[in-house]
Formats: structure tokens, sequence, C-alpha cells
């Protein structure tokens, strides 16, 4: 299935990759390197790092099944270009003047050290079950489908190159720090553009060119559209418009797994260009991850390719992309898509262990040994992160059985939906209402969690066709794009509510931390007209694609 030119291409994106954390080892030696990149990072690595760390496998493997599955329902989350723009110029003003290393202590700063604990524990115990599990088995899949011979079967090539692929970017994640993760997630993003764009470009050739795709599209329109009916069951557009928001401004803004790559810029305008670059960079996933689901279905159905179907006698859509490469690719450009593939599961997963060995050192271990030594601190570090590795594999097993159900990827999107509510709401009025206090942050978020863990928990148990309890199987039947809105507002309320119920924060503490106490002028001072022209470019873009998409077919 793959010739000596794709093995020795794969080959030479594995020793790029090793010289450069060999290079950037060398150069850690204190918490800011190690964490942070010695804070001194230029805006094209923190732009394609932010790129690079959001694509992973299971966007390519995940997005292309969506496309061909549910048409362009997704892109509604891959259109977060204008939510890069809103971390750039809204949040990373506070985070970079406040000289945080992570986001836990950016709250701690703003409301005190029990939120900054709470925040801390929710991401590595969410890192863990969700993130690293869901994006080796996306993996995992890719090499399942690829290489179904290599190792014996295709059981076995789904076991190897899940456990291979965790080990070695655990690796070489521990000896290079964020500078590693930063300066290869630069490579990897031109690989992964390049080698994505290519299937886009040889599948529409294949199937006739793009009005083709159209007429496929425009056949089972209520499959493929953009926007979909308030009754539709998996993205009504009432719940898509609440849920994308809540949960891009969470991800995009204040989740230590993106924000950190701001961190590490040597200066505030560097930070902005960083996010205006990776904006730019965000808008393209729809055209070359989702768009090629909807071409592997049209070929699929036109017998041009043989995609393999699920138990339901479906189109089984985490092998569509995979299936792709395998029957449309030629010698070599293969073996670059591969290189790609696994460029955009490293990354992702170099980007989770970086900053869950940040939260843990620097928000848990230092807070407990606070006369720690820099050293000591990296080594730490070094083995928070091999904690995770092992987790994460420890994880793989249970995460395959949970595969066995075709709503994984909905799943996860499930579980941010979640998840995201109650920190949205309290970055959000931490930021912009000063009223808002310690007592109202840390009851927004304990209540929002309880709250959101358990509708995941009744849902797991109640939801689907279950109708019995008949109050548990309501609320489990709720769809998750309206539950993020509602457990949006009832945070909200809560935090208002509690804050005014309670003392005033102190003025001297919040200085600097909120919208109305930081300094203007200086953060005026960090963008000029370039900077405006660009955000004006990517802000363009998203809206052309909004508008394109929503009348296509």
């Amino acid at each position: 299935m793959l010739g000596m030119l794709d093995w020795a291409i794969i080959a030479l994106y594995f020793l790029i990759l090793l010289g450069i954390v060999y290079w950037t080892s060398r150069r850690n030696e204190s918490t800011d390197d190690y964490f942070l990149a010695g804070r001194n990072v230029g805006w094209f690595a923190i732009g394609a790092s932010l790129f690079a760390s959001n694509i992973g496998s299971e966007h390519i493997v995940g997005l292309a099944g969506a496309g061909a599955s549910t048409g362009m329902a997704m892109a509604h989350w891959e259109l977060h270009a204008w939510v890069m723009i809103m971390l750039g110029w809204v949040f990373v003003p506070f985070y970079y003047k406040s000289g945080v290393s992570t986001m836990p202590e950016f709250l701690e700063r703003r409301f005190g050290s029990t939120t900054r604990w709470i925040l801390s524990l929710v991401s590595l115990a969410a890192y863990v079950l969700t993130k690293v599990s869901v994006t080796v088995y996306a993996g995992a899949i890719v090499f399942k489908t690829l290489l179904p011979d290599t190792f014996g079967t295709p059981e076995n090539a789904f076991w190897i190159g899940a456990f291979a692929t965790v080990i070695l970017t655990g690796l070489y994640t521990v000896f290079g720090g964020l500078r590693a993760v930063l300066y290869t997630d630069s490579a990897q993003a031109v690989v992964l553009l390049i080698g994505s764009a290519m299937i886009t470009w040889i599948g529409l050739d294949k199937l006739g060119g793009w009005s083709e795709l159209q007429s496929f599209a425009a056949n089972d329109i209520a499959k493929y559209a953009l926007w979909r009916p308030l009754d539709d069951p998996g993205f009504p557009w009432l719940g898509i418009l609440m849920a994308s928001p809540i949960i891009g401004i969470w991800y995009w803004c204040t989740d230590q797994y993106i924000v950190q790559r701001t961190l590490a810029a040597r200066n505030l305008q560097t930070a902005r260009r960083g996010t205006i670059w990776g904006g730019f960079l965000k808008i393209w996933p729809v055209m070359i991850f989702l768009v090629p689901g909807l071409i592997g279905a049209a070929l699929h159905e036109r017998g041009v390719i043989q995609i393999p179907l699920n138990g339901s006698g479906t189109i089984d859509g985490d092998q569509v992309f995979a299936t792709m490469v395998v029957e449309m690719l030629p010698l070599g450009l293969r073996g670059l898509v591969i290189g790609g593939m696994l460029a955009a599961l490293m990354s992702s997963l170099s980007s989770l262990f970086n900053s869950s060995a940040s939260l843990f050192t620097l928000d848990v271990y230092k807070k407990i040994k606070p006369q720690a030594s820099e050293q000591q601190l990296v080594f730490v570090g070094r083995m928070a992160t091999l904690t995770i590795v092992v987790l994460g594999m420890l994880w793989i097993p249970i995460m395959a059985r949970l595969a066995g159900n075709e709503g994984v990827y909905k799943y996860l999107q499930s579980v941010q939906g979640y998840l995201a509510p109650p920190i949205t709401a309290v970055f959000l009025l931490g930021l912009f209402y000063k009223r808002t206090n310690s007592a109202g942050a840390i009851a927004g978020l304990v209540i929002g969690f309880i709250l959101g863990m358990g509708k995941l928990t009744i849902e797991t148990f109640y939801g689907g066709d279950q109708t019995e309890p008949s109050v548990l199987s309501f609320i489990g039947s709720i769809n998750f794009t309206y539950m993020s809105g509602i457990l949006f507002a009832i945070v909200v309320v809560l935090v208002l509510a509690v804050s005014h119920l309670t003392s005033p924060p102190d003025e001297e503490q919040i200085r600097g931390l909120t919208y109305a106490s930081i300094d203007h002028a200086d953060v005026r001072r960090s963008w000029n007209t370039f900077d405006l022209i660009a955000t004006l470019i990517v802000l363009g873009l998203t809206f052309g694609f909004y508008v394109y998409f929503s009348f296509w077919i």
C-alpha cells in the first residue's frame, strides 16, 4: 500500500522533527524557557502553532466523516477565525500585561486562589479523558486504514500506531518543551495544509468539479446544508447560534491548551499578530477537511472509491479521509499526506502534553512547594508530561470501546458544550464587569461544572430512546447546543446574583484586570494600521465563507 518513496518521505519528516527537538532541548534552563519558550517567539510560529495545535487527527478524521454524514453542519465550529481575532484584540492584552503563565493563574489574580485550583483540576481531568484519548483514537484509526496488513492485522496496526505515536510525541515534548512544540508546529502546519489541499484538489478533479459536488449536495439539502431547521435533531440553527460562540470563546480565549502559545510572544503586538495569522489559517479547514468528506461521499456513491461501511450499512465516517488517501493519491504524494496526518496528531498531542505539564507544575506543584528551584520545576514538568502520556495510554482501551458508538466525535463536541459555559461566563464577566467578585466566580464555576457533568451523565444513561423516568429522559434528550445556552444563562445569573449579595472586590486587587482599569493608552501603542487591515481581511474572509455556504446549494 505504501511504496519506498512514501516511507522515505515519512522518514525524512521524522528526521527533521528530531533535529528541531534536539536544537530546542539545549535551550531549556528555566520554567519560562520550558513552558513559554523564553517569551521570545515570533508571530509566524505562534499563528502556525495555534492552527496546528487545533487541527489534530480527530479533526482530519472527524471532520471528513462529518462532511460525509452531515455536510456543512460542523463548519460553524471551523469558522471560528473571528474568535481568534477576539483572542488577540480582547483577551491577550489582559493576559500579557498581567504577566501570567497559565489561565488558572489569571483567574487567581482576578478572583483568588480557589478559582485557580478549580480550573486547574478540571482542565487536567478534561485533557486526559477527552482530548488525549480522542486524538489518539482518531490517529489510530488512520493507521488501521492506511496500514491494515503492515503489522499483521488491522487491529494490530490500530494499537501499534496509537501507542507508538503517543510515546514518541511524549518524548519530544518532554525534552523540547514549548519551544519544540512551537517550531515543529510551524513545519507541520505547512505539511498539513499542502497535503490536505491536494486531497481536495484531486477529489474535485475525479468528481468533475465543484458544480458536480453542488449537484450531489443539492439532492439532499436537509442533510448537507449549513443551516438546519429548529427541529433538526443534531444542529438546529438557534442552538448553533448559542453553542458555537460559547464553545469558541472557551476554547480559543480561555483554554490553556491554546492561549499558552500567545503568552510565549516577545511582546503584545507579536502575540496579537500571531492570533491574526492563526485566524487566517483557521479559515481553510472547511475546504481542506470538511469538503473532502462531502467529496468522498459523492465519489463513493458513484463507485469511484469504496469507503468501508459500518454496522448499520452506511459509510463509516471515520475512514473517509484515510480511504481517499489510499485510493486517490499517487506514490510519494501519499507519503506527504500521511506525514501531514502524523503531523496533525503529534502537534495536537505535543501541545496538550506541554499545556498539561504547565498546569500541573505552575498551578498545583508550585503552590504546594513554592520554594522549588527553576530546575526542579522543569523536572516536575517533564515528569508531569510523562504522567499524562501514561494516563492517555491507559484510557485508550476505554475510548476504543466507547468509539464503537458512531457518536464519538459528536460526544466530544457535547462534552465541550457542557464544559465551556461556566468558564466562558466567568472570564467574560470578570473582564467586563468589575463588580464580579470571588464568591460569584466560585459559585458559577462549581455549580456550572456540576450541572454540565450532570447533564452529560443523564444523557449517557437516559438519552436516546429511553422514555422512563420521564424527567430524566427529557433532560437527557435536550440537544447539547441548546443546553450550552441554557447553562451559560444560568451561570451568568448565578455569578451576578452572588456577586451582588456579597462584598465587591477590592479596587486595587482588580487594577489592570478589567476593561475599565486596563491601561488603554499602552494597549493602543501595541497595534497599527497593518494590524487593522490584516484583521479586516480575516473577518471579511470568514464572513464571505458564511455567506457563500449559506446559499451554496
